[in-house]
């Protein structure tokens, strides 16, 4: 079954916890303390892979989740680090947050991302010991995983997109020209699924064509199939647009694909575009050159319209060789203008990972800051040292200063972040 989206949710390994122990070994007086630092959560990473053509095996697996850290233990052992999830994605797969963000664009076989970071394992109370603190009784948790909501879009990737209205001849082109097998039918019928084929040229040039379901008027807003077949001539460098030569008004059905193109997200007319009118076979040439004249008027001036018939093989191979001709080109373009781009500093300010700030909710007053709140993912709040600890790490950063500025009472409750994260009374 071909399944080219997918909803999934990740969550990457937590940290394992720091351990609190202490030497306890004959004739060894004050050990001293012996806790090992747990270890760090696995990552969830994507791998792409030309073996893979569907996500139809996340229809049902929504929920990927890596391996945890194990905790420390005593003698300074560190916890076992957890195994990094990879995920096998096909070749042309999009990971997408739910804000809309591309997260991972998977355009190579094997090329892979980390998409979700495992929690760092926390220190053992080894860690902390100084000539101050030489008996910590105190360890840091261990940071959980990220979890994220995903949507995986599969978008497939050719030289060729071939577009046209339902029962243009696409894919009986497709299946005449390459080793590709589209379901074919003798009556008003639509391509459901794309499909690809590659097509041998001459001996060192071939081109890869993708067969997308029909368009009809305003898929683009969402009718019939909608935007699941537009999605997949993105990444395709030309558009061959087939138009049935035997159609009762060309103009119209080149006018409908053109505006449905126009009307994507991505505006899908500025691709090359070979035109060319299917189905030629038998129509006597007058009425071909007819045909011709008449969308020629709609056409880009310049434009060449091929007569094709995928059954007599009428004109194909030249048609395929202005194919391949367009992809050169539109590929050198394309790679230029990659190259201007990496050329182009980009400049931005440095993210200030030590930022805070405090604001006052009801009577709960609210610390927010990347360190801040990384400090208060890790501390026990159970454990009144590593409370103390925190409270520490507060008066270096200033935020006990500007928490007293506030009028701050005691045992009022100081929240960080988020209540989950930690929250304590002053």
């Amino acid at each position: 079954m071909f399944i080219d989206t997918a909803d999934i949710s990740v969550k990457a390994g937590g940290g394992g916890d720091g351990y609190i122990s202490f030497r306890h070994e004959k004739f060894v007086d004050r050990g001293g303390p012996d806790g090992g630092d747990g270890g760090d959560g696995g990552d969830v990473v994507v791998v792409a892979s030309l073996n893979q053509n569907t996500l139809a095996k996340f229809r049902y697996k929504k929920e990927l989740t890596a391996q945890s850290g194990k905790p420390g233990f005593k003698q300074k052992k560190h916890g076992k680090s957890g195994k990094d999830l990879e995920i096998i994605l096909p070749v042309g797969t999009s990971v997408i947050s739910k804000d809309g963000d591309i997260i991972a664009d998977l355009v190579e076989d094997g090329q892979k991302q980390v998409i979700a970071q495992g929690g760092k394992g926390g220190f053992g109370n080894a860690h902390f010991v100084s000539s101050r603190r030489q008996a910590p009784r105190l360890a840091d948790k261990g940071e959980p995983g990220e979890e994220l909501e995903l949507r995986l879009e599969l978008k497939l990737i050719a030289d060729v997109g071939i577009v046209g209205l339902p029962n243009a001849g696409k894919s009986t082109f497709l299946s005449s020209v390459s080793n590709a097998q589209p379901e074919i039918a003798n009556y008003a019928f639509t391509t459901l699924t794309p499909n690809l084929g590659v097509v041998d040229i001459a001996k060192d040039k071939s081109l890869l064509l993708a067969d997308v379901p029909g368009i009809i008027e305003n898929a683009s807003k969402g009718k019939g199939l909608g935007i699941e077949f537009l999605r997949h001539i993105e990444r395709t460098s030309v558009l061959l647009h087939l138009i049935d030569i035997y159609q009762e008004d060309i103009k119209e059905a080149y006018k409908t694909i053109t505006k449905e193109l126009a009307g994507y997200k991505i505006d899908l007319t500025k691709k090359p575009q070979v035109v060319a009118l299917s189905k030629a076979e038998g129509m006597p040439e007058d009425m071909v050159k007819d045909r011709q004249a008449e969308l020629a008027k709609v056409l880009p001036k310049g434009t060449k319209v091929f007569v094709v018939s995928a059954v007599s093989g009428l004109n194909v191979r030249e048609l395929l060789f202005a194919l391949r001709e367009a992809v050169d080109k539109q590929q050198q373009i394309q790679q230029v203008e990659a190259e201007e781009s990496d050329q182009l500093p980009v400049l931005s300010l440095p993210e200030n990972k030590s930022g805070w700030q405090v604001n006052r909710k009801g009577k709960k007053l609210v610390v927010t800051g990347q360190k801040i709140e990384r400090f208060a993912r890790r501390t026990d709040f159970s454990n009144d040292q590593a409370v103390a600890r925190l409270r520490d790490i507060m008066k270096k950063m200033g935020i006990i200063h500007q928490l007293q500025r506030m009028d701050i009472e005691v045992d009022q409750q100081i929240v960080i972040g988020d209540p989950k994260i930690g929250q304590f009374d002053y």
